[in-house]
Formats: C-alpha cells, structure tokens, sequence
C-alpha cells in the first residue's frame, strides 16, 4: 500500500485541519457515543417491536445477540486498521455503516429488518472503537488529553445507558418513539461525520493494512495465569450484560407484568451507569483489589436478579442490576490492568482480540441459548439457570484469584 513521507502527512493534517483541537475532540465524542446510544436504544425498543410485530420471544434474544457477532468479526478485522491508514478513513467509513443501520432500524417492516440492523451495527461499533478511542486523545488540546482518555472510557456504556432510557422514555411519552429515536441518531451520525471528516488525520501511513485485517489472537505465556484466572468472571460480567440488555426488559412484562417502556429502559440504564460510574471511580484502586470486588459484586448482582425474580420485586432485580454493574465496572477494567502490562507491545493486538472473543461470546452465545430454553422451562428457569451460570464463573475466577494471591 502507498505510505505517505512524514512531511507529506503532516501537510495532508494541516490542508484538512478545518477544525481546533478542542471542537474536534468534542466532534469525536458525540460520534462515538452515537453508536452505542443507538445499541443501547434498542434494548427497549426490541420489546416494543415484539409487542408490535408478534414475533417469537426467542427471536428477540437473538436480535439482540447478532450486535455481538457483528462487533466481534470487524473488531477483529478493522481493529488495527487505521494504524496503517489512518484514523479519518476508518471513522468515516464506520459512520456510514452505522447511518445505514439506523437506516434498516427507522423504515424496518418486522423482525427481519431488525437483525439485519443490529448486524450492521456491530460491525460498524467493533471497526470505530479502538480507532475513536485513540483519536479523541489524538485530537484534543494538549492540556485536555486526560478528558479525552475519560471520554473515550465513558463513551461506550454510558451511551449504551443513556440510549436505553432515552428510547425508553420515547416509548413511554409517544406513539412514533421508533422514528423519533432514530431520526435523532441519524442526525448525530451525519453531525459526527462532518466533524471527523473536518478534523485532521493524526496518523501517517504505513506499510501492512491488508496483513492487518488477518485476526491475531493469542495469549503469550507471561499473561496465560492471569488471562486464565480473569477469564472466567469477564465471561460472567458480560453475560449479566446480555441479561440486562437482552432479557432484563422483556422480563418486565413477561415475569412482573409491567407494560411501560419506560422500565424496560431503566432495565437497560442502571447496570450500564453503574459500570460507568465505578469504572471511573475505580481508575486509581489497586488492580488485584479492584478484581476482587469486582467478583464479589457480580455474585451479589447475580444472587440478587434471582432473588427479585423469585420475589417478583421489580426493585430488588433493579438492585441487584446495579451491583452487577459496579461487578462489570471494577471486575473488566481490573483484568484489563492485570493483563495488559504481562504482554509486549507487539503482543498486545492478540491479547486484546483473545479478550474480545471471551466478552463477546459471552455477551451473545449463553442469551441465544437461554432463549430456546425459554421455551419448554419457561421464562423464569431460564432466566435462573443463566444467571446461575454467571455466579458459578464468578466463583471459579474467585479461587484463581485467591491462587495468584498465595503465588504472590
């Protein structure tokens, strides 16, 4: 591939730097977060497409499954692409794939539309994430590289957050929260293209685009303990992620009889903000300790959302959804700490597709399958064999911790 002399780029960054550093770091971030508003809009409103168009239940599992298998395979694929080609193109292209999910979204006809769309939306969500992350700290002003680092962190689940209660609020105050939803992120997409298309490209280009499209996963010895001991509760917290995003808003109707969209998108909202939350609040507790926490607080969430099923109390499954959340927040960002630093640079591309695998499969694979056991157990069983799964996980992980401790 053609690779630009340094001087070269560096004139192509200035003839395209029609924004300032600040704006195009802001840019950047609406961008960003307008994919994963949109992923997370759809936890609500899958169950308003259900109620619409009479599909089967399971079929809702799965339109909410796909996202993962889309975002894994482009993640594994894009994810290093604008290494060598640089950023701009691939945000660019990225933000047309998602226009055109929101696209199948705003004028989809029945289920069919939907899977489709969230496809396509993964696929645009796993190729734009780790080329907006490290743009947003490229594109900001020298003293705001720290709120860029910080809103890249925030971006993906307090999007998913803020999307499901805003859908969900539009379900529960209109008629046409369809359209509204995604008239409104279709004009975030387009905002967001034309401030990466004005901002400047901040990555010369390099030899080995095509080499990089070819998935690396690997786990080097030095990381293969602490990978093995992580892997287990990561497993665990994304698929209480699935269950909040997936099956926790259907479960107002079908488990608490509650027909209000506006709870299916608090369903949505409270695990996300609590990872949100405490992820940051997290950034300077010490790794192993933040592990720990992390584990005990999935437990907890997990025992808890079979508590409030059991129960029938919307409250406690809420509850406990948030202390799930603070499990995602302290339990991912730790093994990410933990891990990161065992591997060499040049390794780092195939640990970190080694832990998209693990989350993605999580987040996807166990809420298909809980949705054809739905079927002959029932909602209910279910719901707590899945969940029970998650508690076992967290506990495996739990002893491999203690393990580590002792070997220290």
């Amino acid at each position: 591939m053609l690779s630009l002399h340094p001087s070269a780029s560096a004139h192509v960054a200035r003839r395209h730097r029609t924004l300032p550093p600040g704006l195009a770091m802001a840019g950047a971030a609406v961008a960003f977060t307008s994919l994963y508003l949109a992923a997370g809009a759809l936890t609500p409103l899958l169950v308003s497409y259900k109620q619409q168009w009479g599909f089967p239940a399971d079929m809702l599992n799965v339109a909410f499954a796909v996202y993962a298998i889309g975002f894994l395979v482009a993640a594994l694929t894009f994810g290093s692409l604008s290494d060598h080609i640089g950023r701009r193109p691939v945000l660019i292209a990225a933000l047309v794939v998602q226009l055109a999910s929101n696209l199948l979204f705003l004028v989809g006809t029945d289920i069919s539309w939907v899977i489709a769309g969230r496809i396509v939306q993964g696929i645009a969500s796993g190729a734009a994430t780790s080329a907006f992350t490290a743009a947003m700290v490229e594109f900001a002003p020298e003293n705001k590289k720290r709120l860029a680092t910080i809103l890249g962190s925030i971006s993906l689940s307090g999007g998913l957050a803020t999307g499901a209660l805003l859908a969900g609020l539009a379900i529960q105050l209109t008629p046409a929260a369809n359209t509204i939803v995604f008239v409104v992120l279709i004009a975030l997409t387009v905002l967001g293209g034309v401030t990466v298309i004005a901002s400047p490209e901040t990555v010369t280009r390099t030899k080995g685009a095509l080499r990089s499209l070819i998935p690396r996963i690997s786990i080097p010895a030095s990381a293969r303990r602490e990978f093995i001991a992580s892997a287990p509760v990561v497993a665990a917290v994304w698929m209480l992620a699935g269950l909040s995003g997936g099956l926790a808003p259907n479960m107002v109707r079908s488990v608490f009889h509650l027909d209000s969209g506006l709870l299916n998108g608090v369903a949505g909202f409270v695990p996300q903000a609590a990872a949100t939350v405490i992820g940051l609040a997290f950034a300077k507790v010490d790794s192993r300790r933040a592990m720990t926490i992390g584990i005990y607080a999935s437990i907890v969430g997990a025992v808890g959302i079979i508590g409030g099923v059991f129960a029938g109390s919307l409250v406690l499954l809420f509850v406990a959804q948030a202390i799930a959340g603070v499990g995602f927040g302290a339990s991912f960002t730790a093994a990410l700490k933990l891990i990161f630093p065992l591997v060499a640079p040049h390794q780092r591309a195939g640990i970190v597709a080694a832990i998209y695998v693990v989350s993605y499969l999580a987040f996807g694979l166990p809420i298909v399958i809980e949705g054809q056991l739905a079927g002959p157990l029932g909602d209910i069983p279910a719901v707590v064999y899945y969940t029970a799964l998650t508690i076992l996980l967290a506990l495996i992980s739990l002893f491999a911790q203690a393990r580590l401790k002792r070997r220290a």
